[in-house]
């Protein structure tokens, strides 16, 4: 019998979620911390939550595992993991011994303040759960800190700086969580090195095999595919450590597979283009030139 797909519950604000883990209303209507324990009724259905406010959870203790998508990831005690509003959070397997907290803010909190378009810079959002940062003790101590100065501020009478205050602690908080990730990308240089090595077999592959006629010039959603990355995640994984994206990588690798082909072969500029996968030549030539500083047909006439 086919297994019935697991209901999307949307949560529209954050007395929803109050309500959806049956608890008293929020001390505050646009922000609330919730710990891990609070949740565990909604963990026990097969329901999956579409949330309209960002998420930041940090797991200081976990038997159990997370859905995301198809998989299963197990969490490390001291991770975090960020969400932000119209993604879908997986269902939770987990059980009464598990510790951590979540942080929910709704966007409507942050209006008037710079950290409103601030905060959909952090790429960190849109990462998966098998991307979680995973925090040292000294980290994962900073990371309470803050938490516990967010819960102090909304456990206290809110008055006219309250707003103010908690805003500084979110800021710090995703700072700390862009300064942990740098970390966690520089300590993984073996991995690095290999993802490195994989892109390049990947990317040679795609051109050897002449995929690039069929489906185009290949896309950082296509790699990060092959790897099991978000592209964002392997965007922020390569820059931290070449200084390029991965879209970057790509079209350093556009140009090299061109420059063979204009030098050891008779193809037209058009040609060439479209083996790599552009749809149209000037496209292709743009490109080139922006990169070389010459043209296609300058670059081959070098040759004759």
């Amino acid at each position: 019998m086919k297994k019935e797909a697991a209901k999307i519950n949307k949560l529209e604000s954050i007395t929803d979620i109050h309500r959806t883990a049956g608890l008293p209303g929020p001390a505050h209507p646009m922000i609330t911390l919730i710990d891990a324990t609070e949740l565990l009724d909604m963990c026990k259905v097969p329901v999956k939550y579409l949330l309209s406010f960002y998420k930041i959870t940090l797991v200081t203790k976990m038997e159990g595992k997370f859905r995301y998508g198809q998989g299963h990831y197990d969490f490390d005690e001291g991770s975090m993991v960020f969400a932000a509003p119209n993604q879908i959070l997986g269902e939770v397997e987990t059980n009464s011994n598990t510790d951590g907290i979540s942080l929910f803010i709704h966007p409507d909190f942050l209006h008037g303040h710079p950290l409103a378009g601030k905060i959909k810079q952090f790429g960190f959002f849109s990462y998966a759960a098998n991307e979680a940062l995973h925090l040292s003790e000294q980290e994962k101590i900073t990371i309470e800190s803050i938490f516990s100065i967010i819960r102090q501020e909304l456990n206290s009478r809110i008055d006219d700086f309250s707003h103010e205050v908690i805003i500084a602690q979110i800021e710090l908080l995703l700072s700390y969580a862009k300064r942990f990730y740098k970390r966690q990308f520089l300590t993984r240089q073996v991995i690095s090195n290999n993802l490195l090595q994989q892109l390049e077999e990947l990317l040679n592959q795609y051109f050897e095999d002449e995929k690039a006629i069929t489906y185009g010039i290949p896309t950082v959603q296509y790699l990060a595919d092959q790897i099991n990355y978000t592209p964002n995640y392997l965007s922020d994984m390569l820059r931290s450590q070449t200084g390029l994206t991965a879209q970057q990588h790509i079209h350093q690798r556009l140009i090299e597979r061109s420059k063979d082909l204009l030098s050891t072969t008779n193809l037209t500029i058009n040609e060439v283009a479209y083996k790599l996968g552009f749809e149209y030549p000037q496209s292709f030539s743009r490109l080139f030139k922006a990169r070389t500083k010459v043209s296609p047909a300058q670059f081959k006439s070098s040759f004759n």
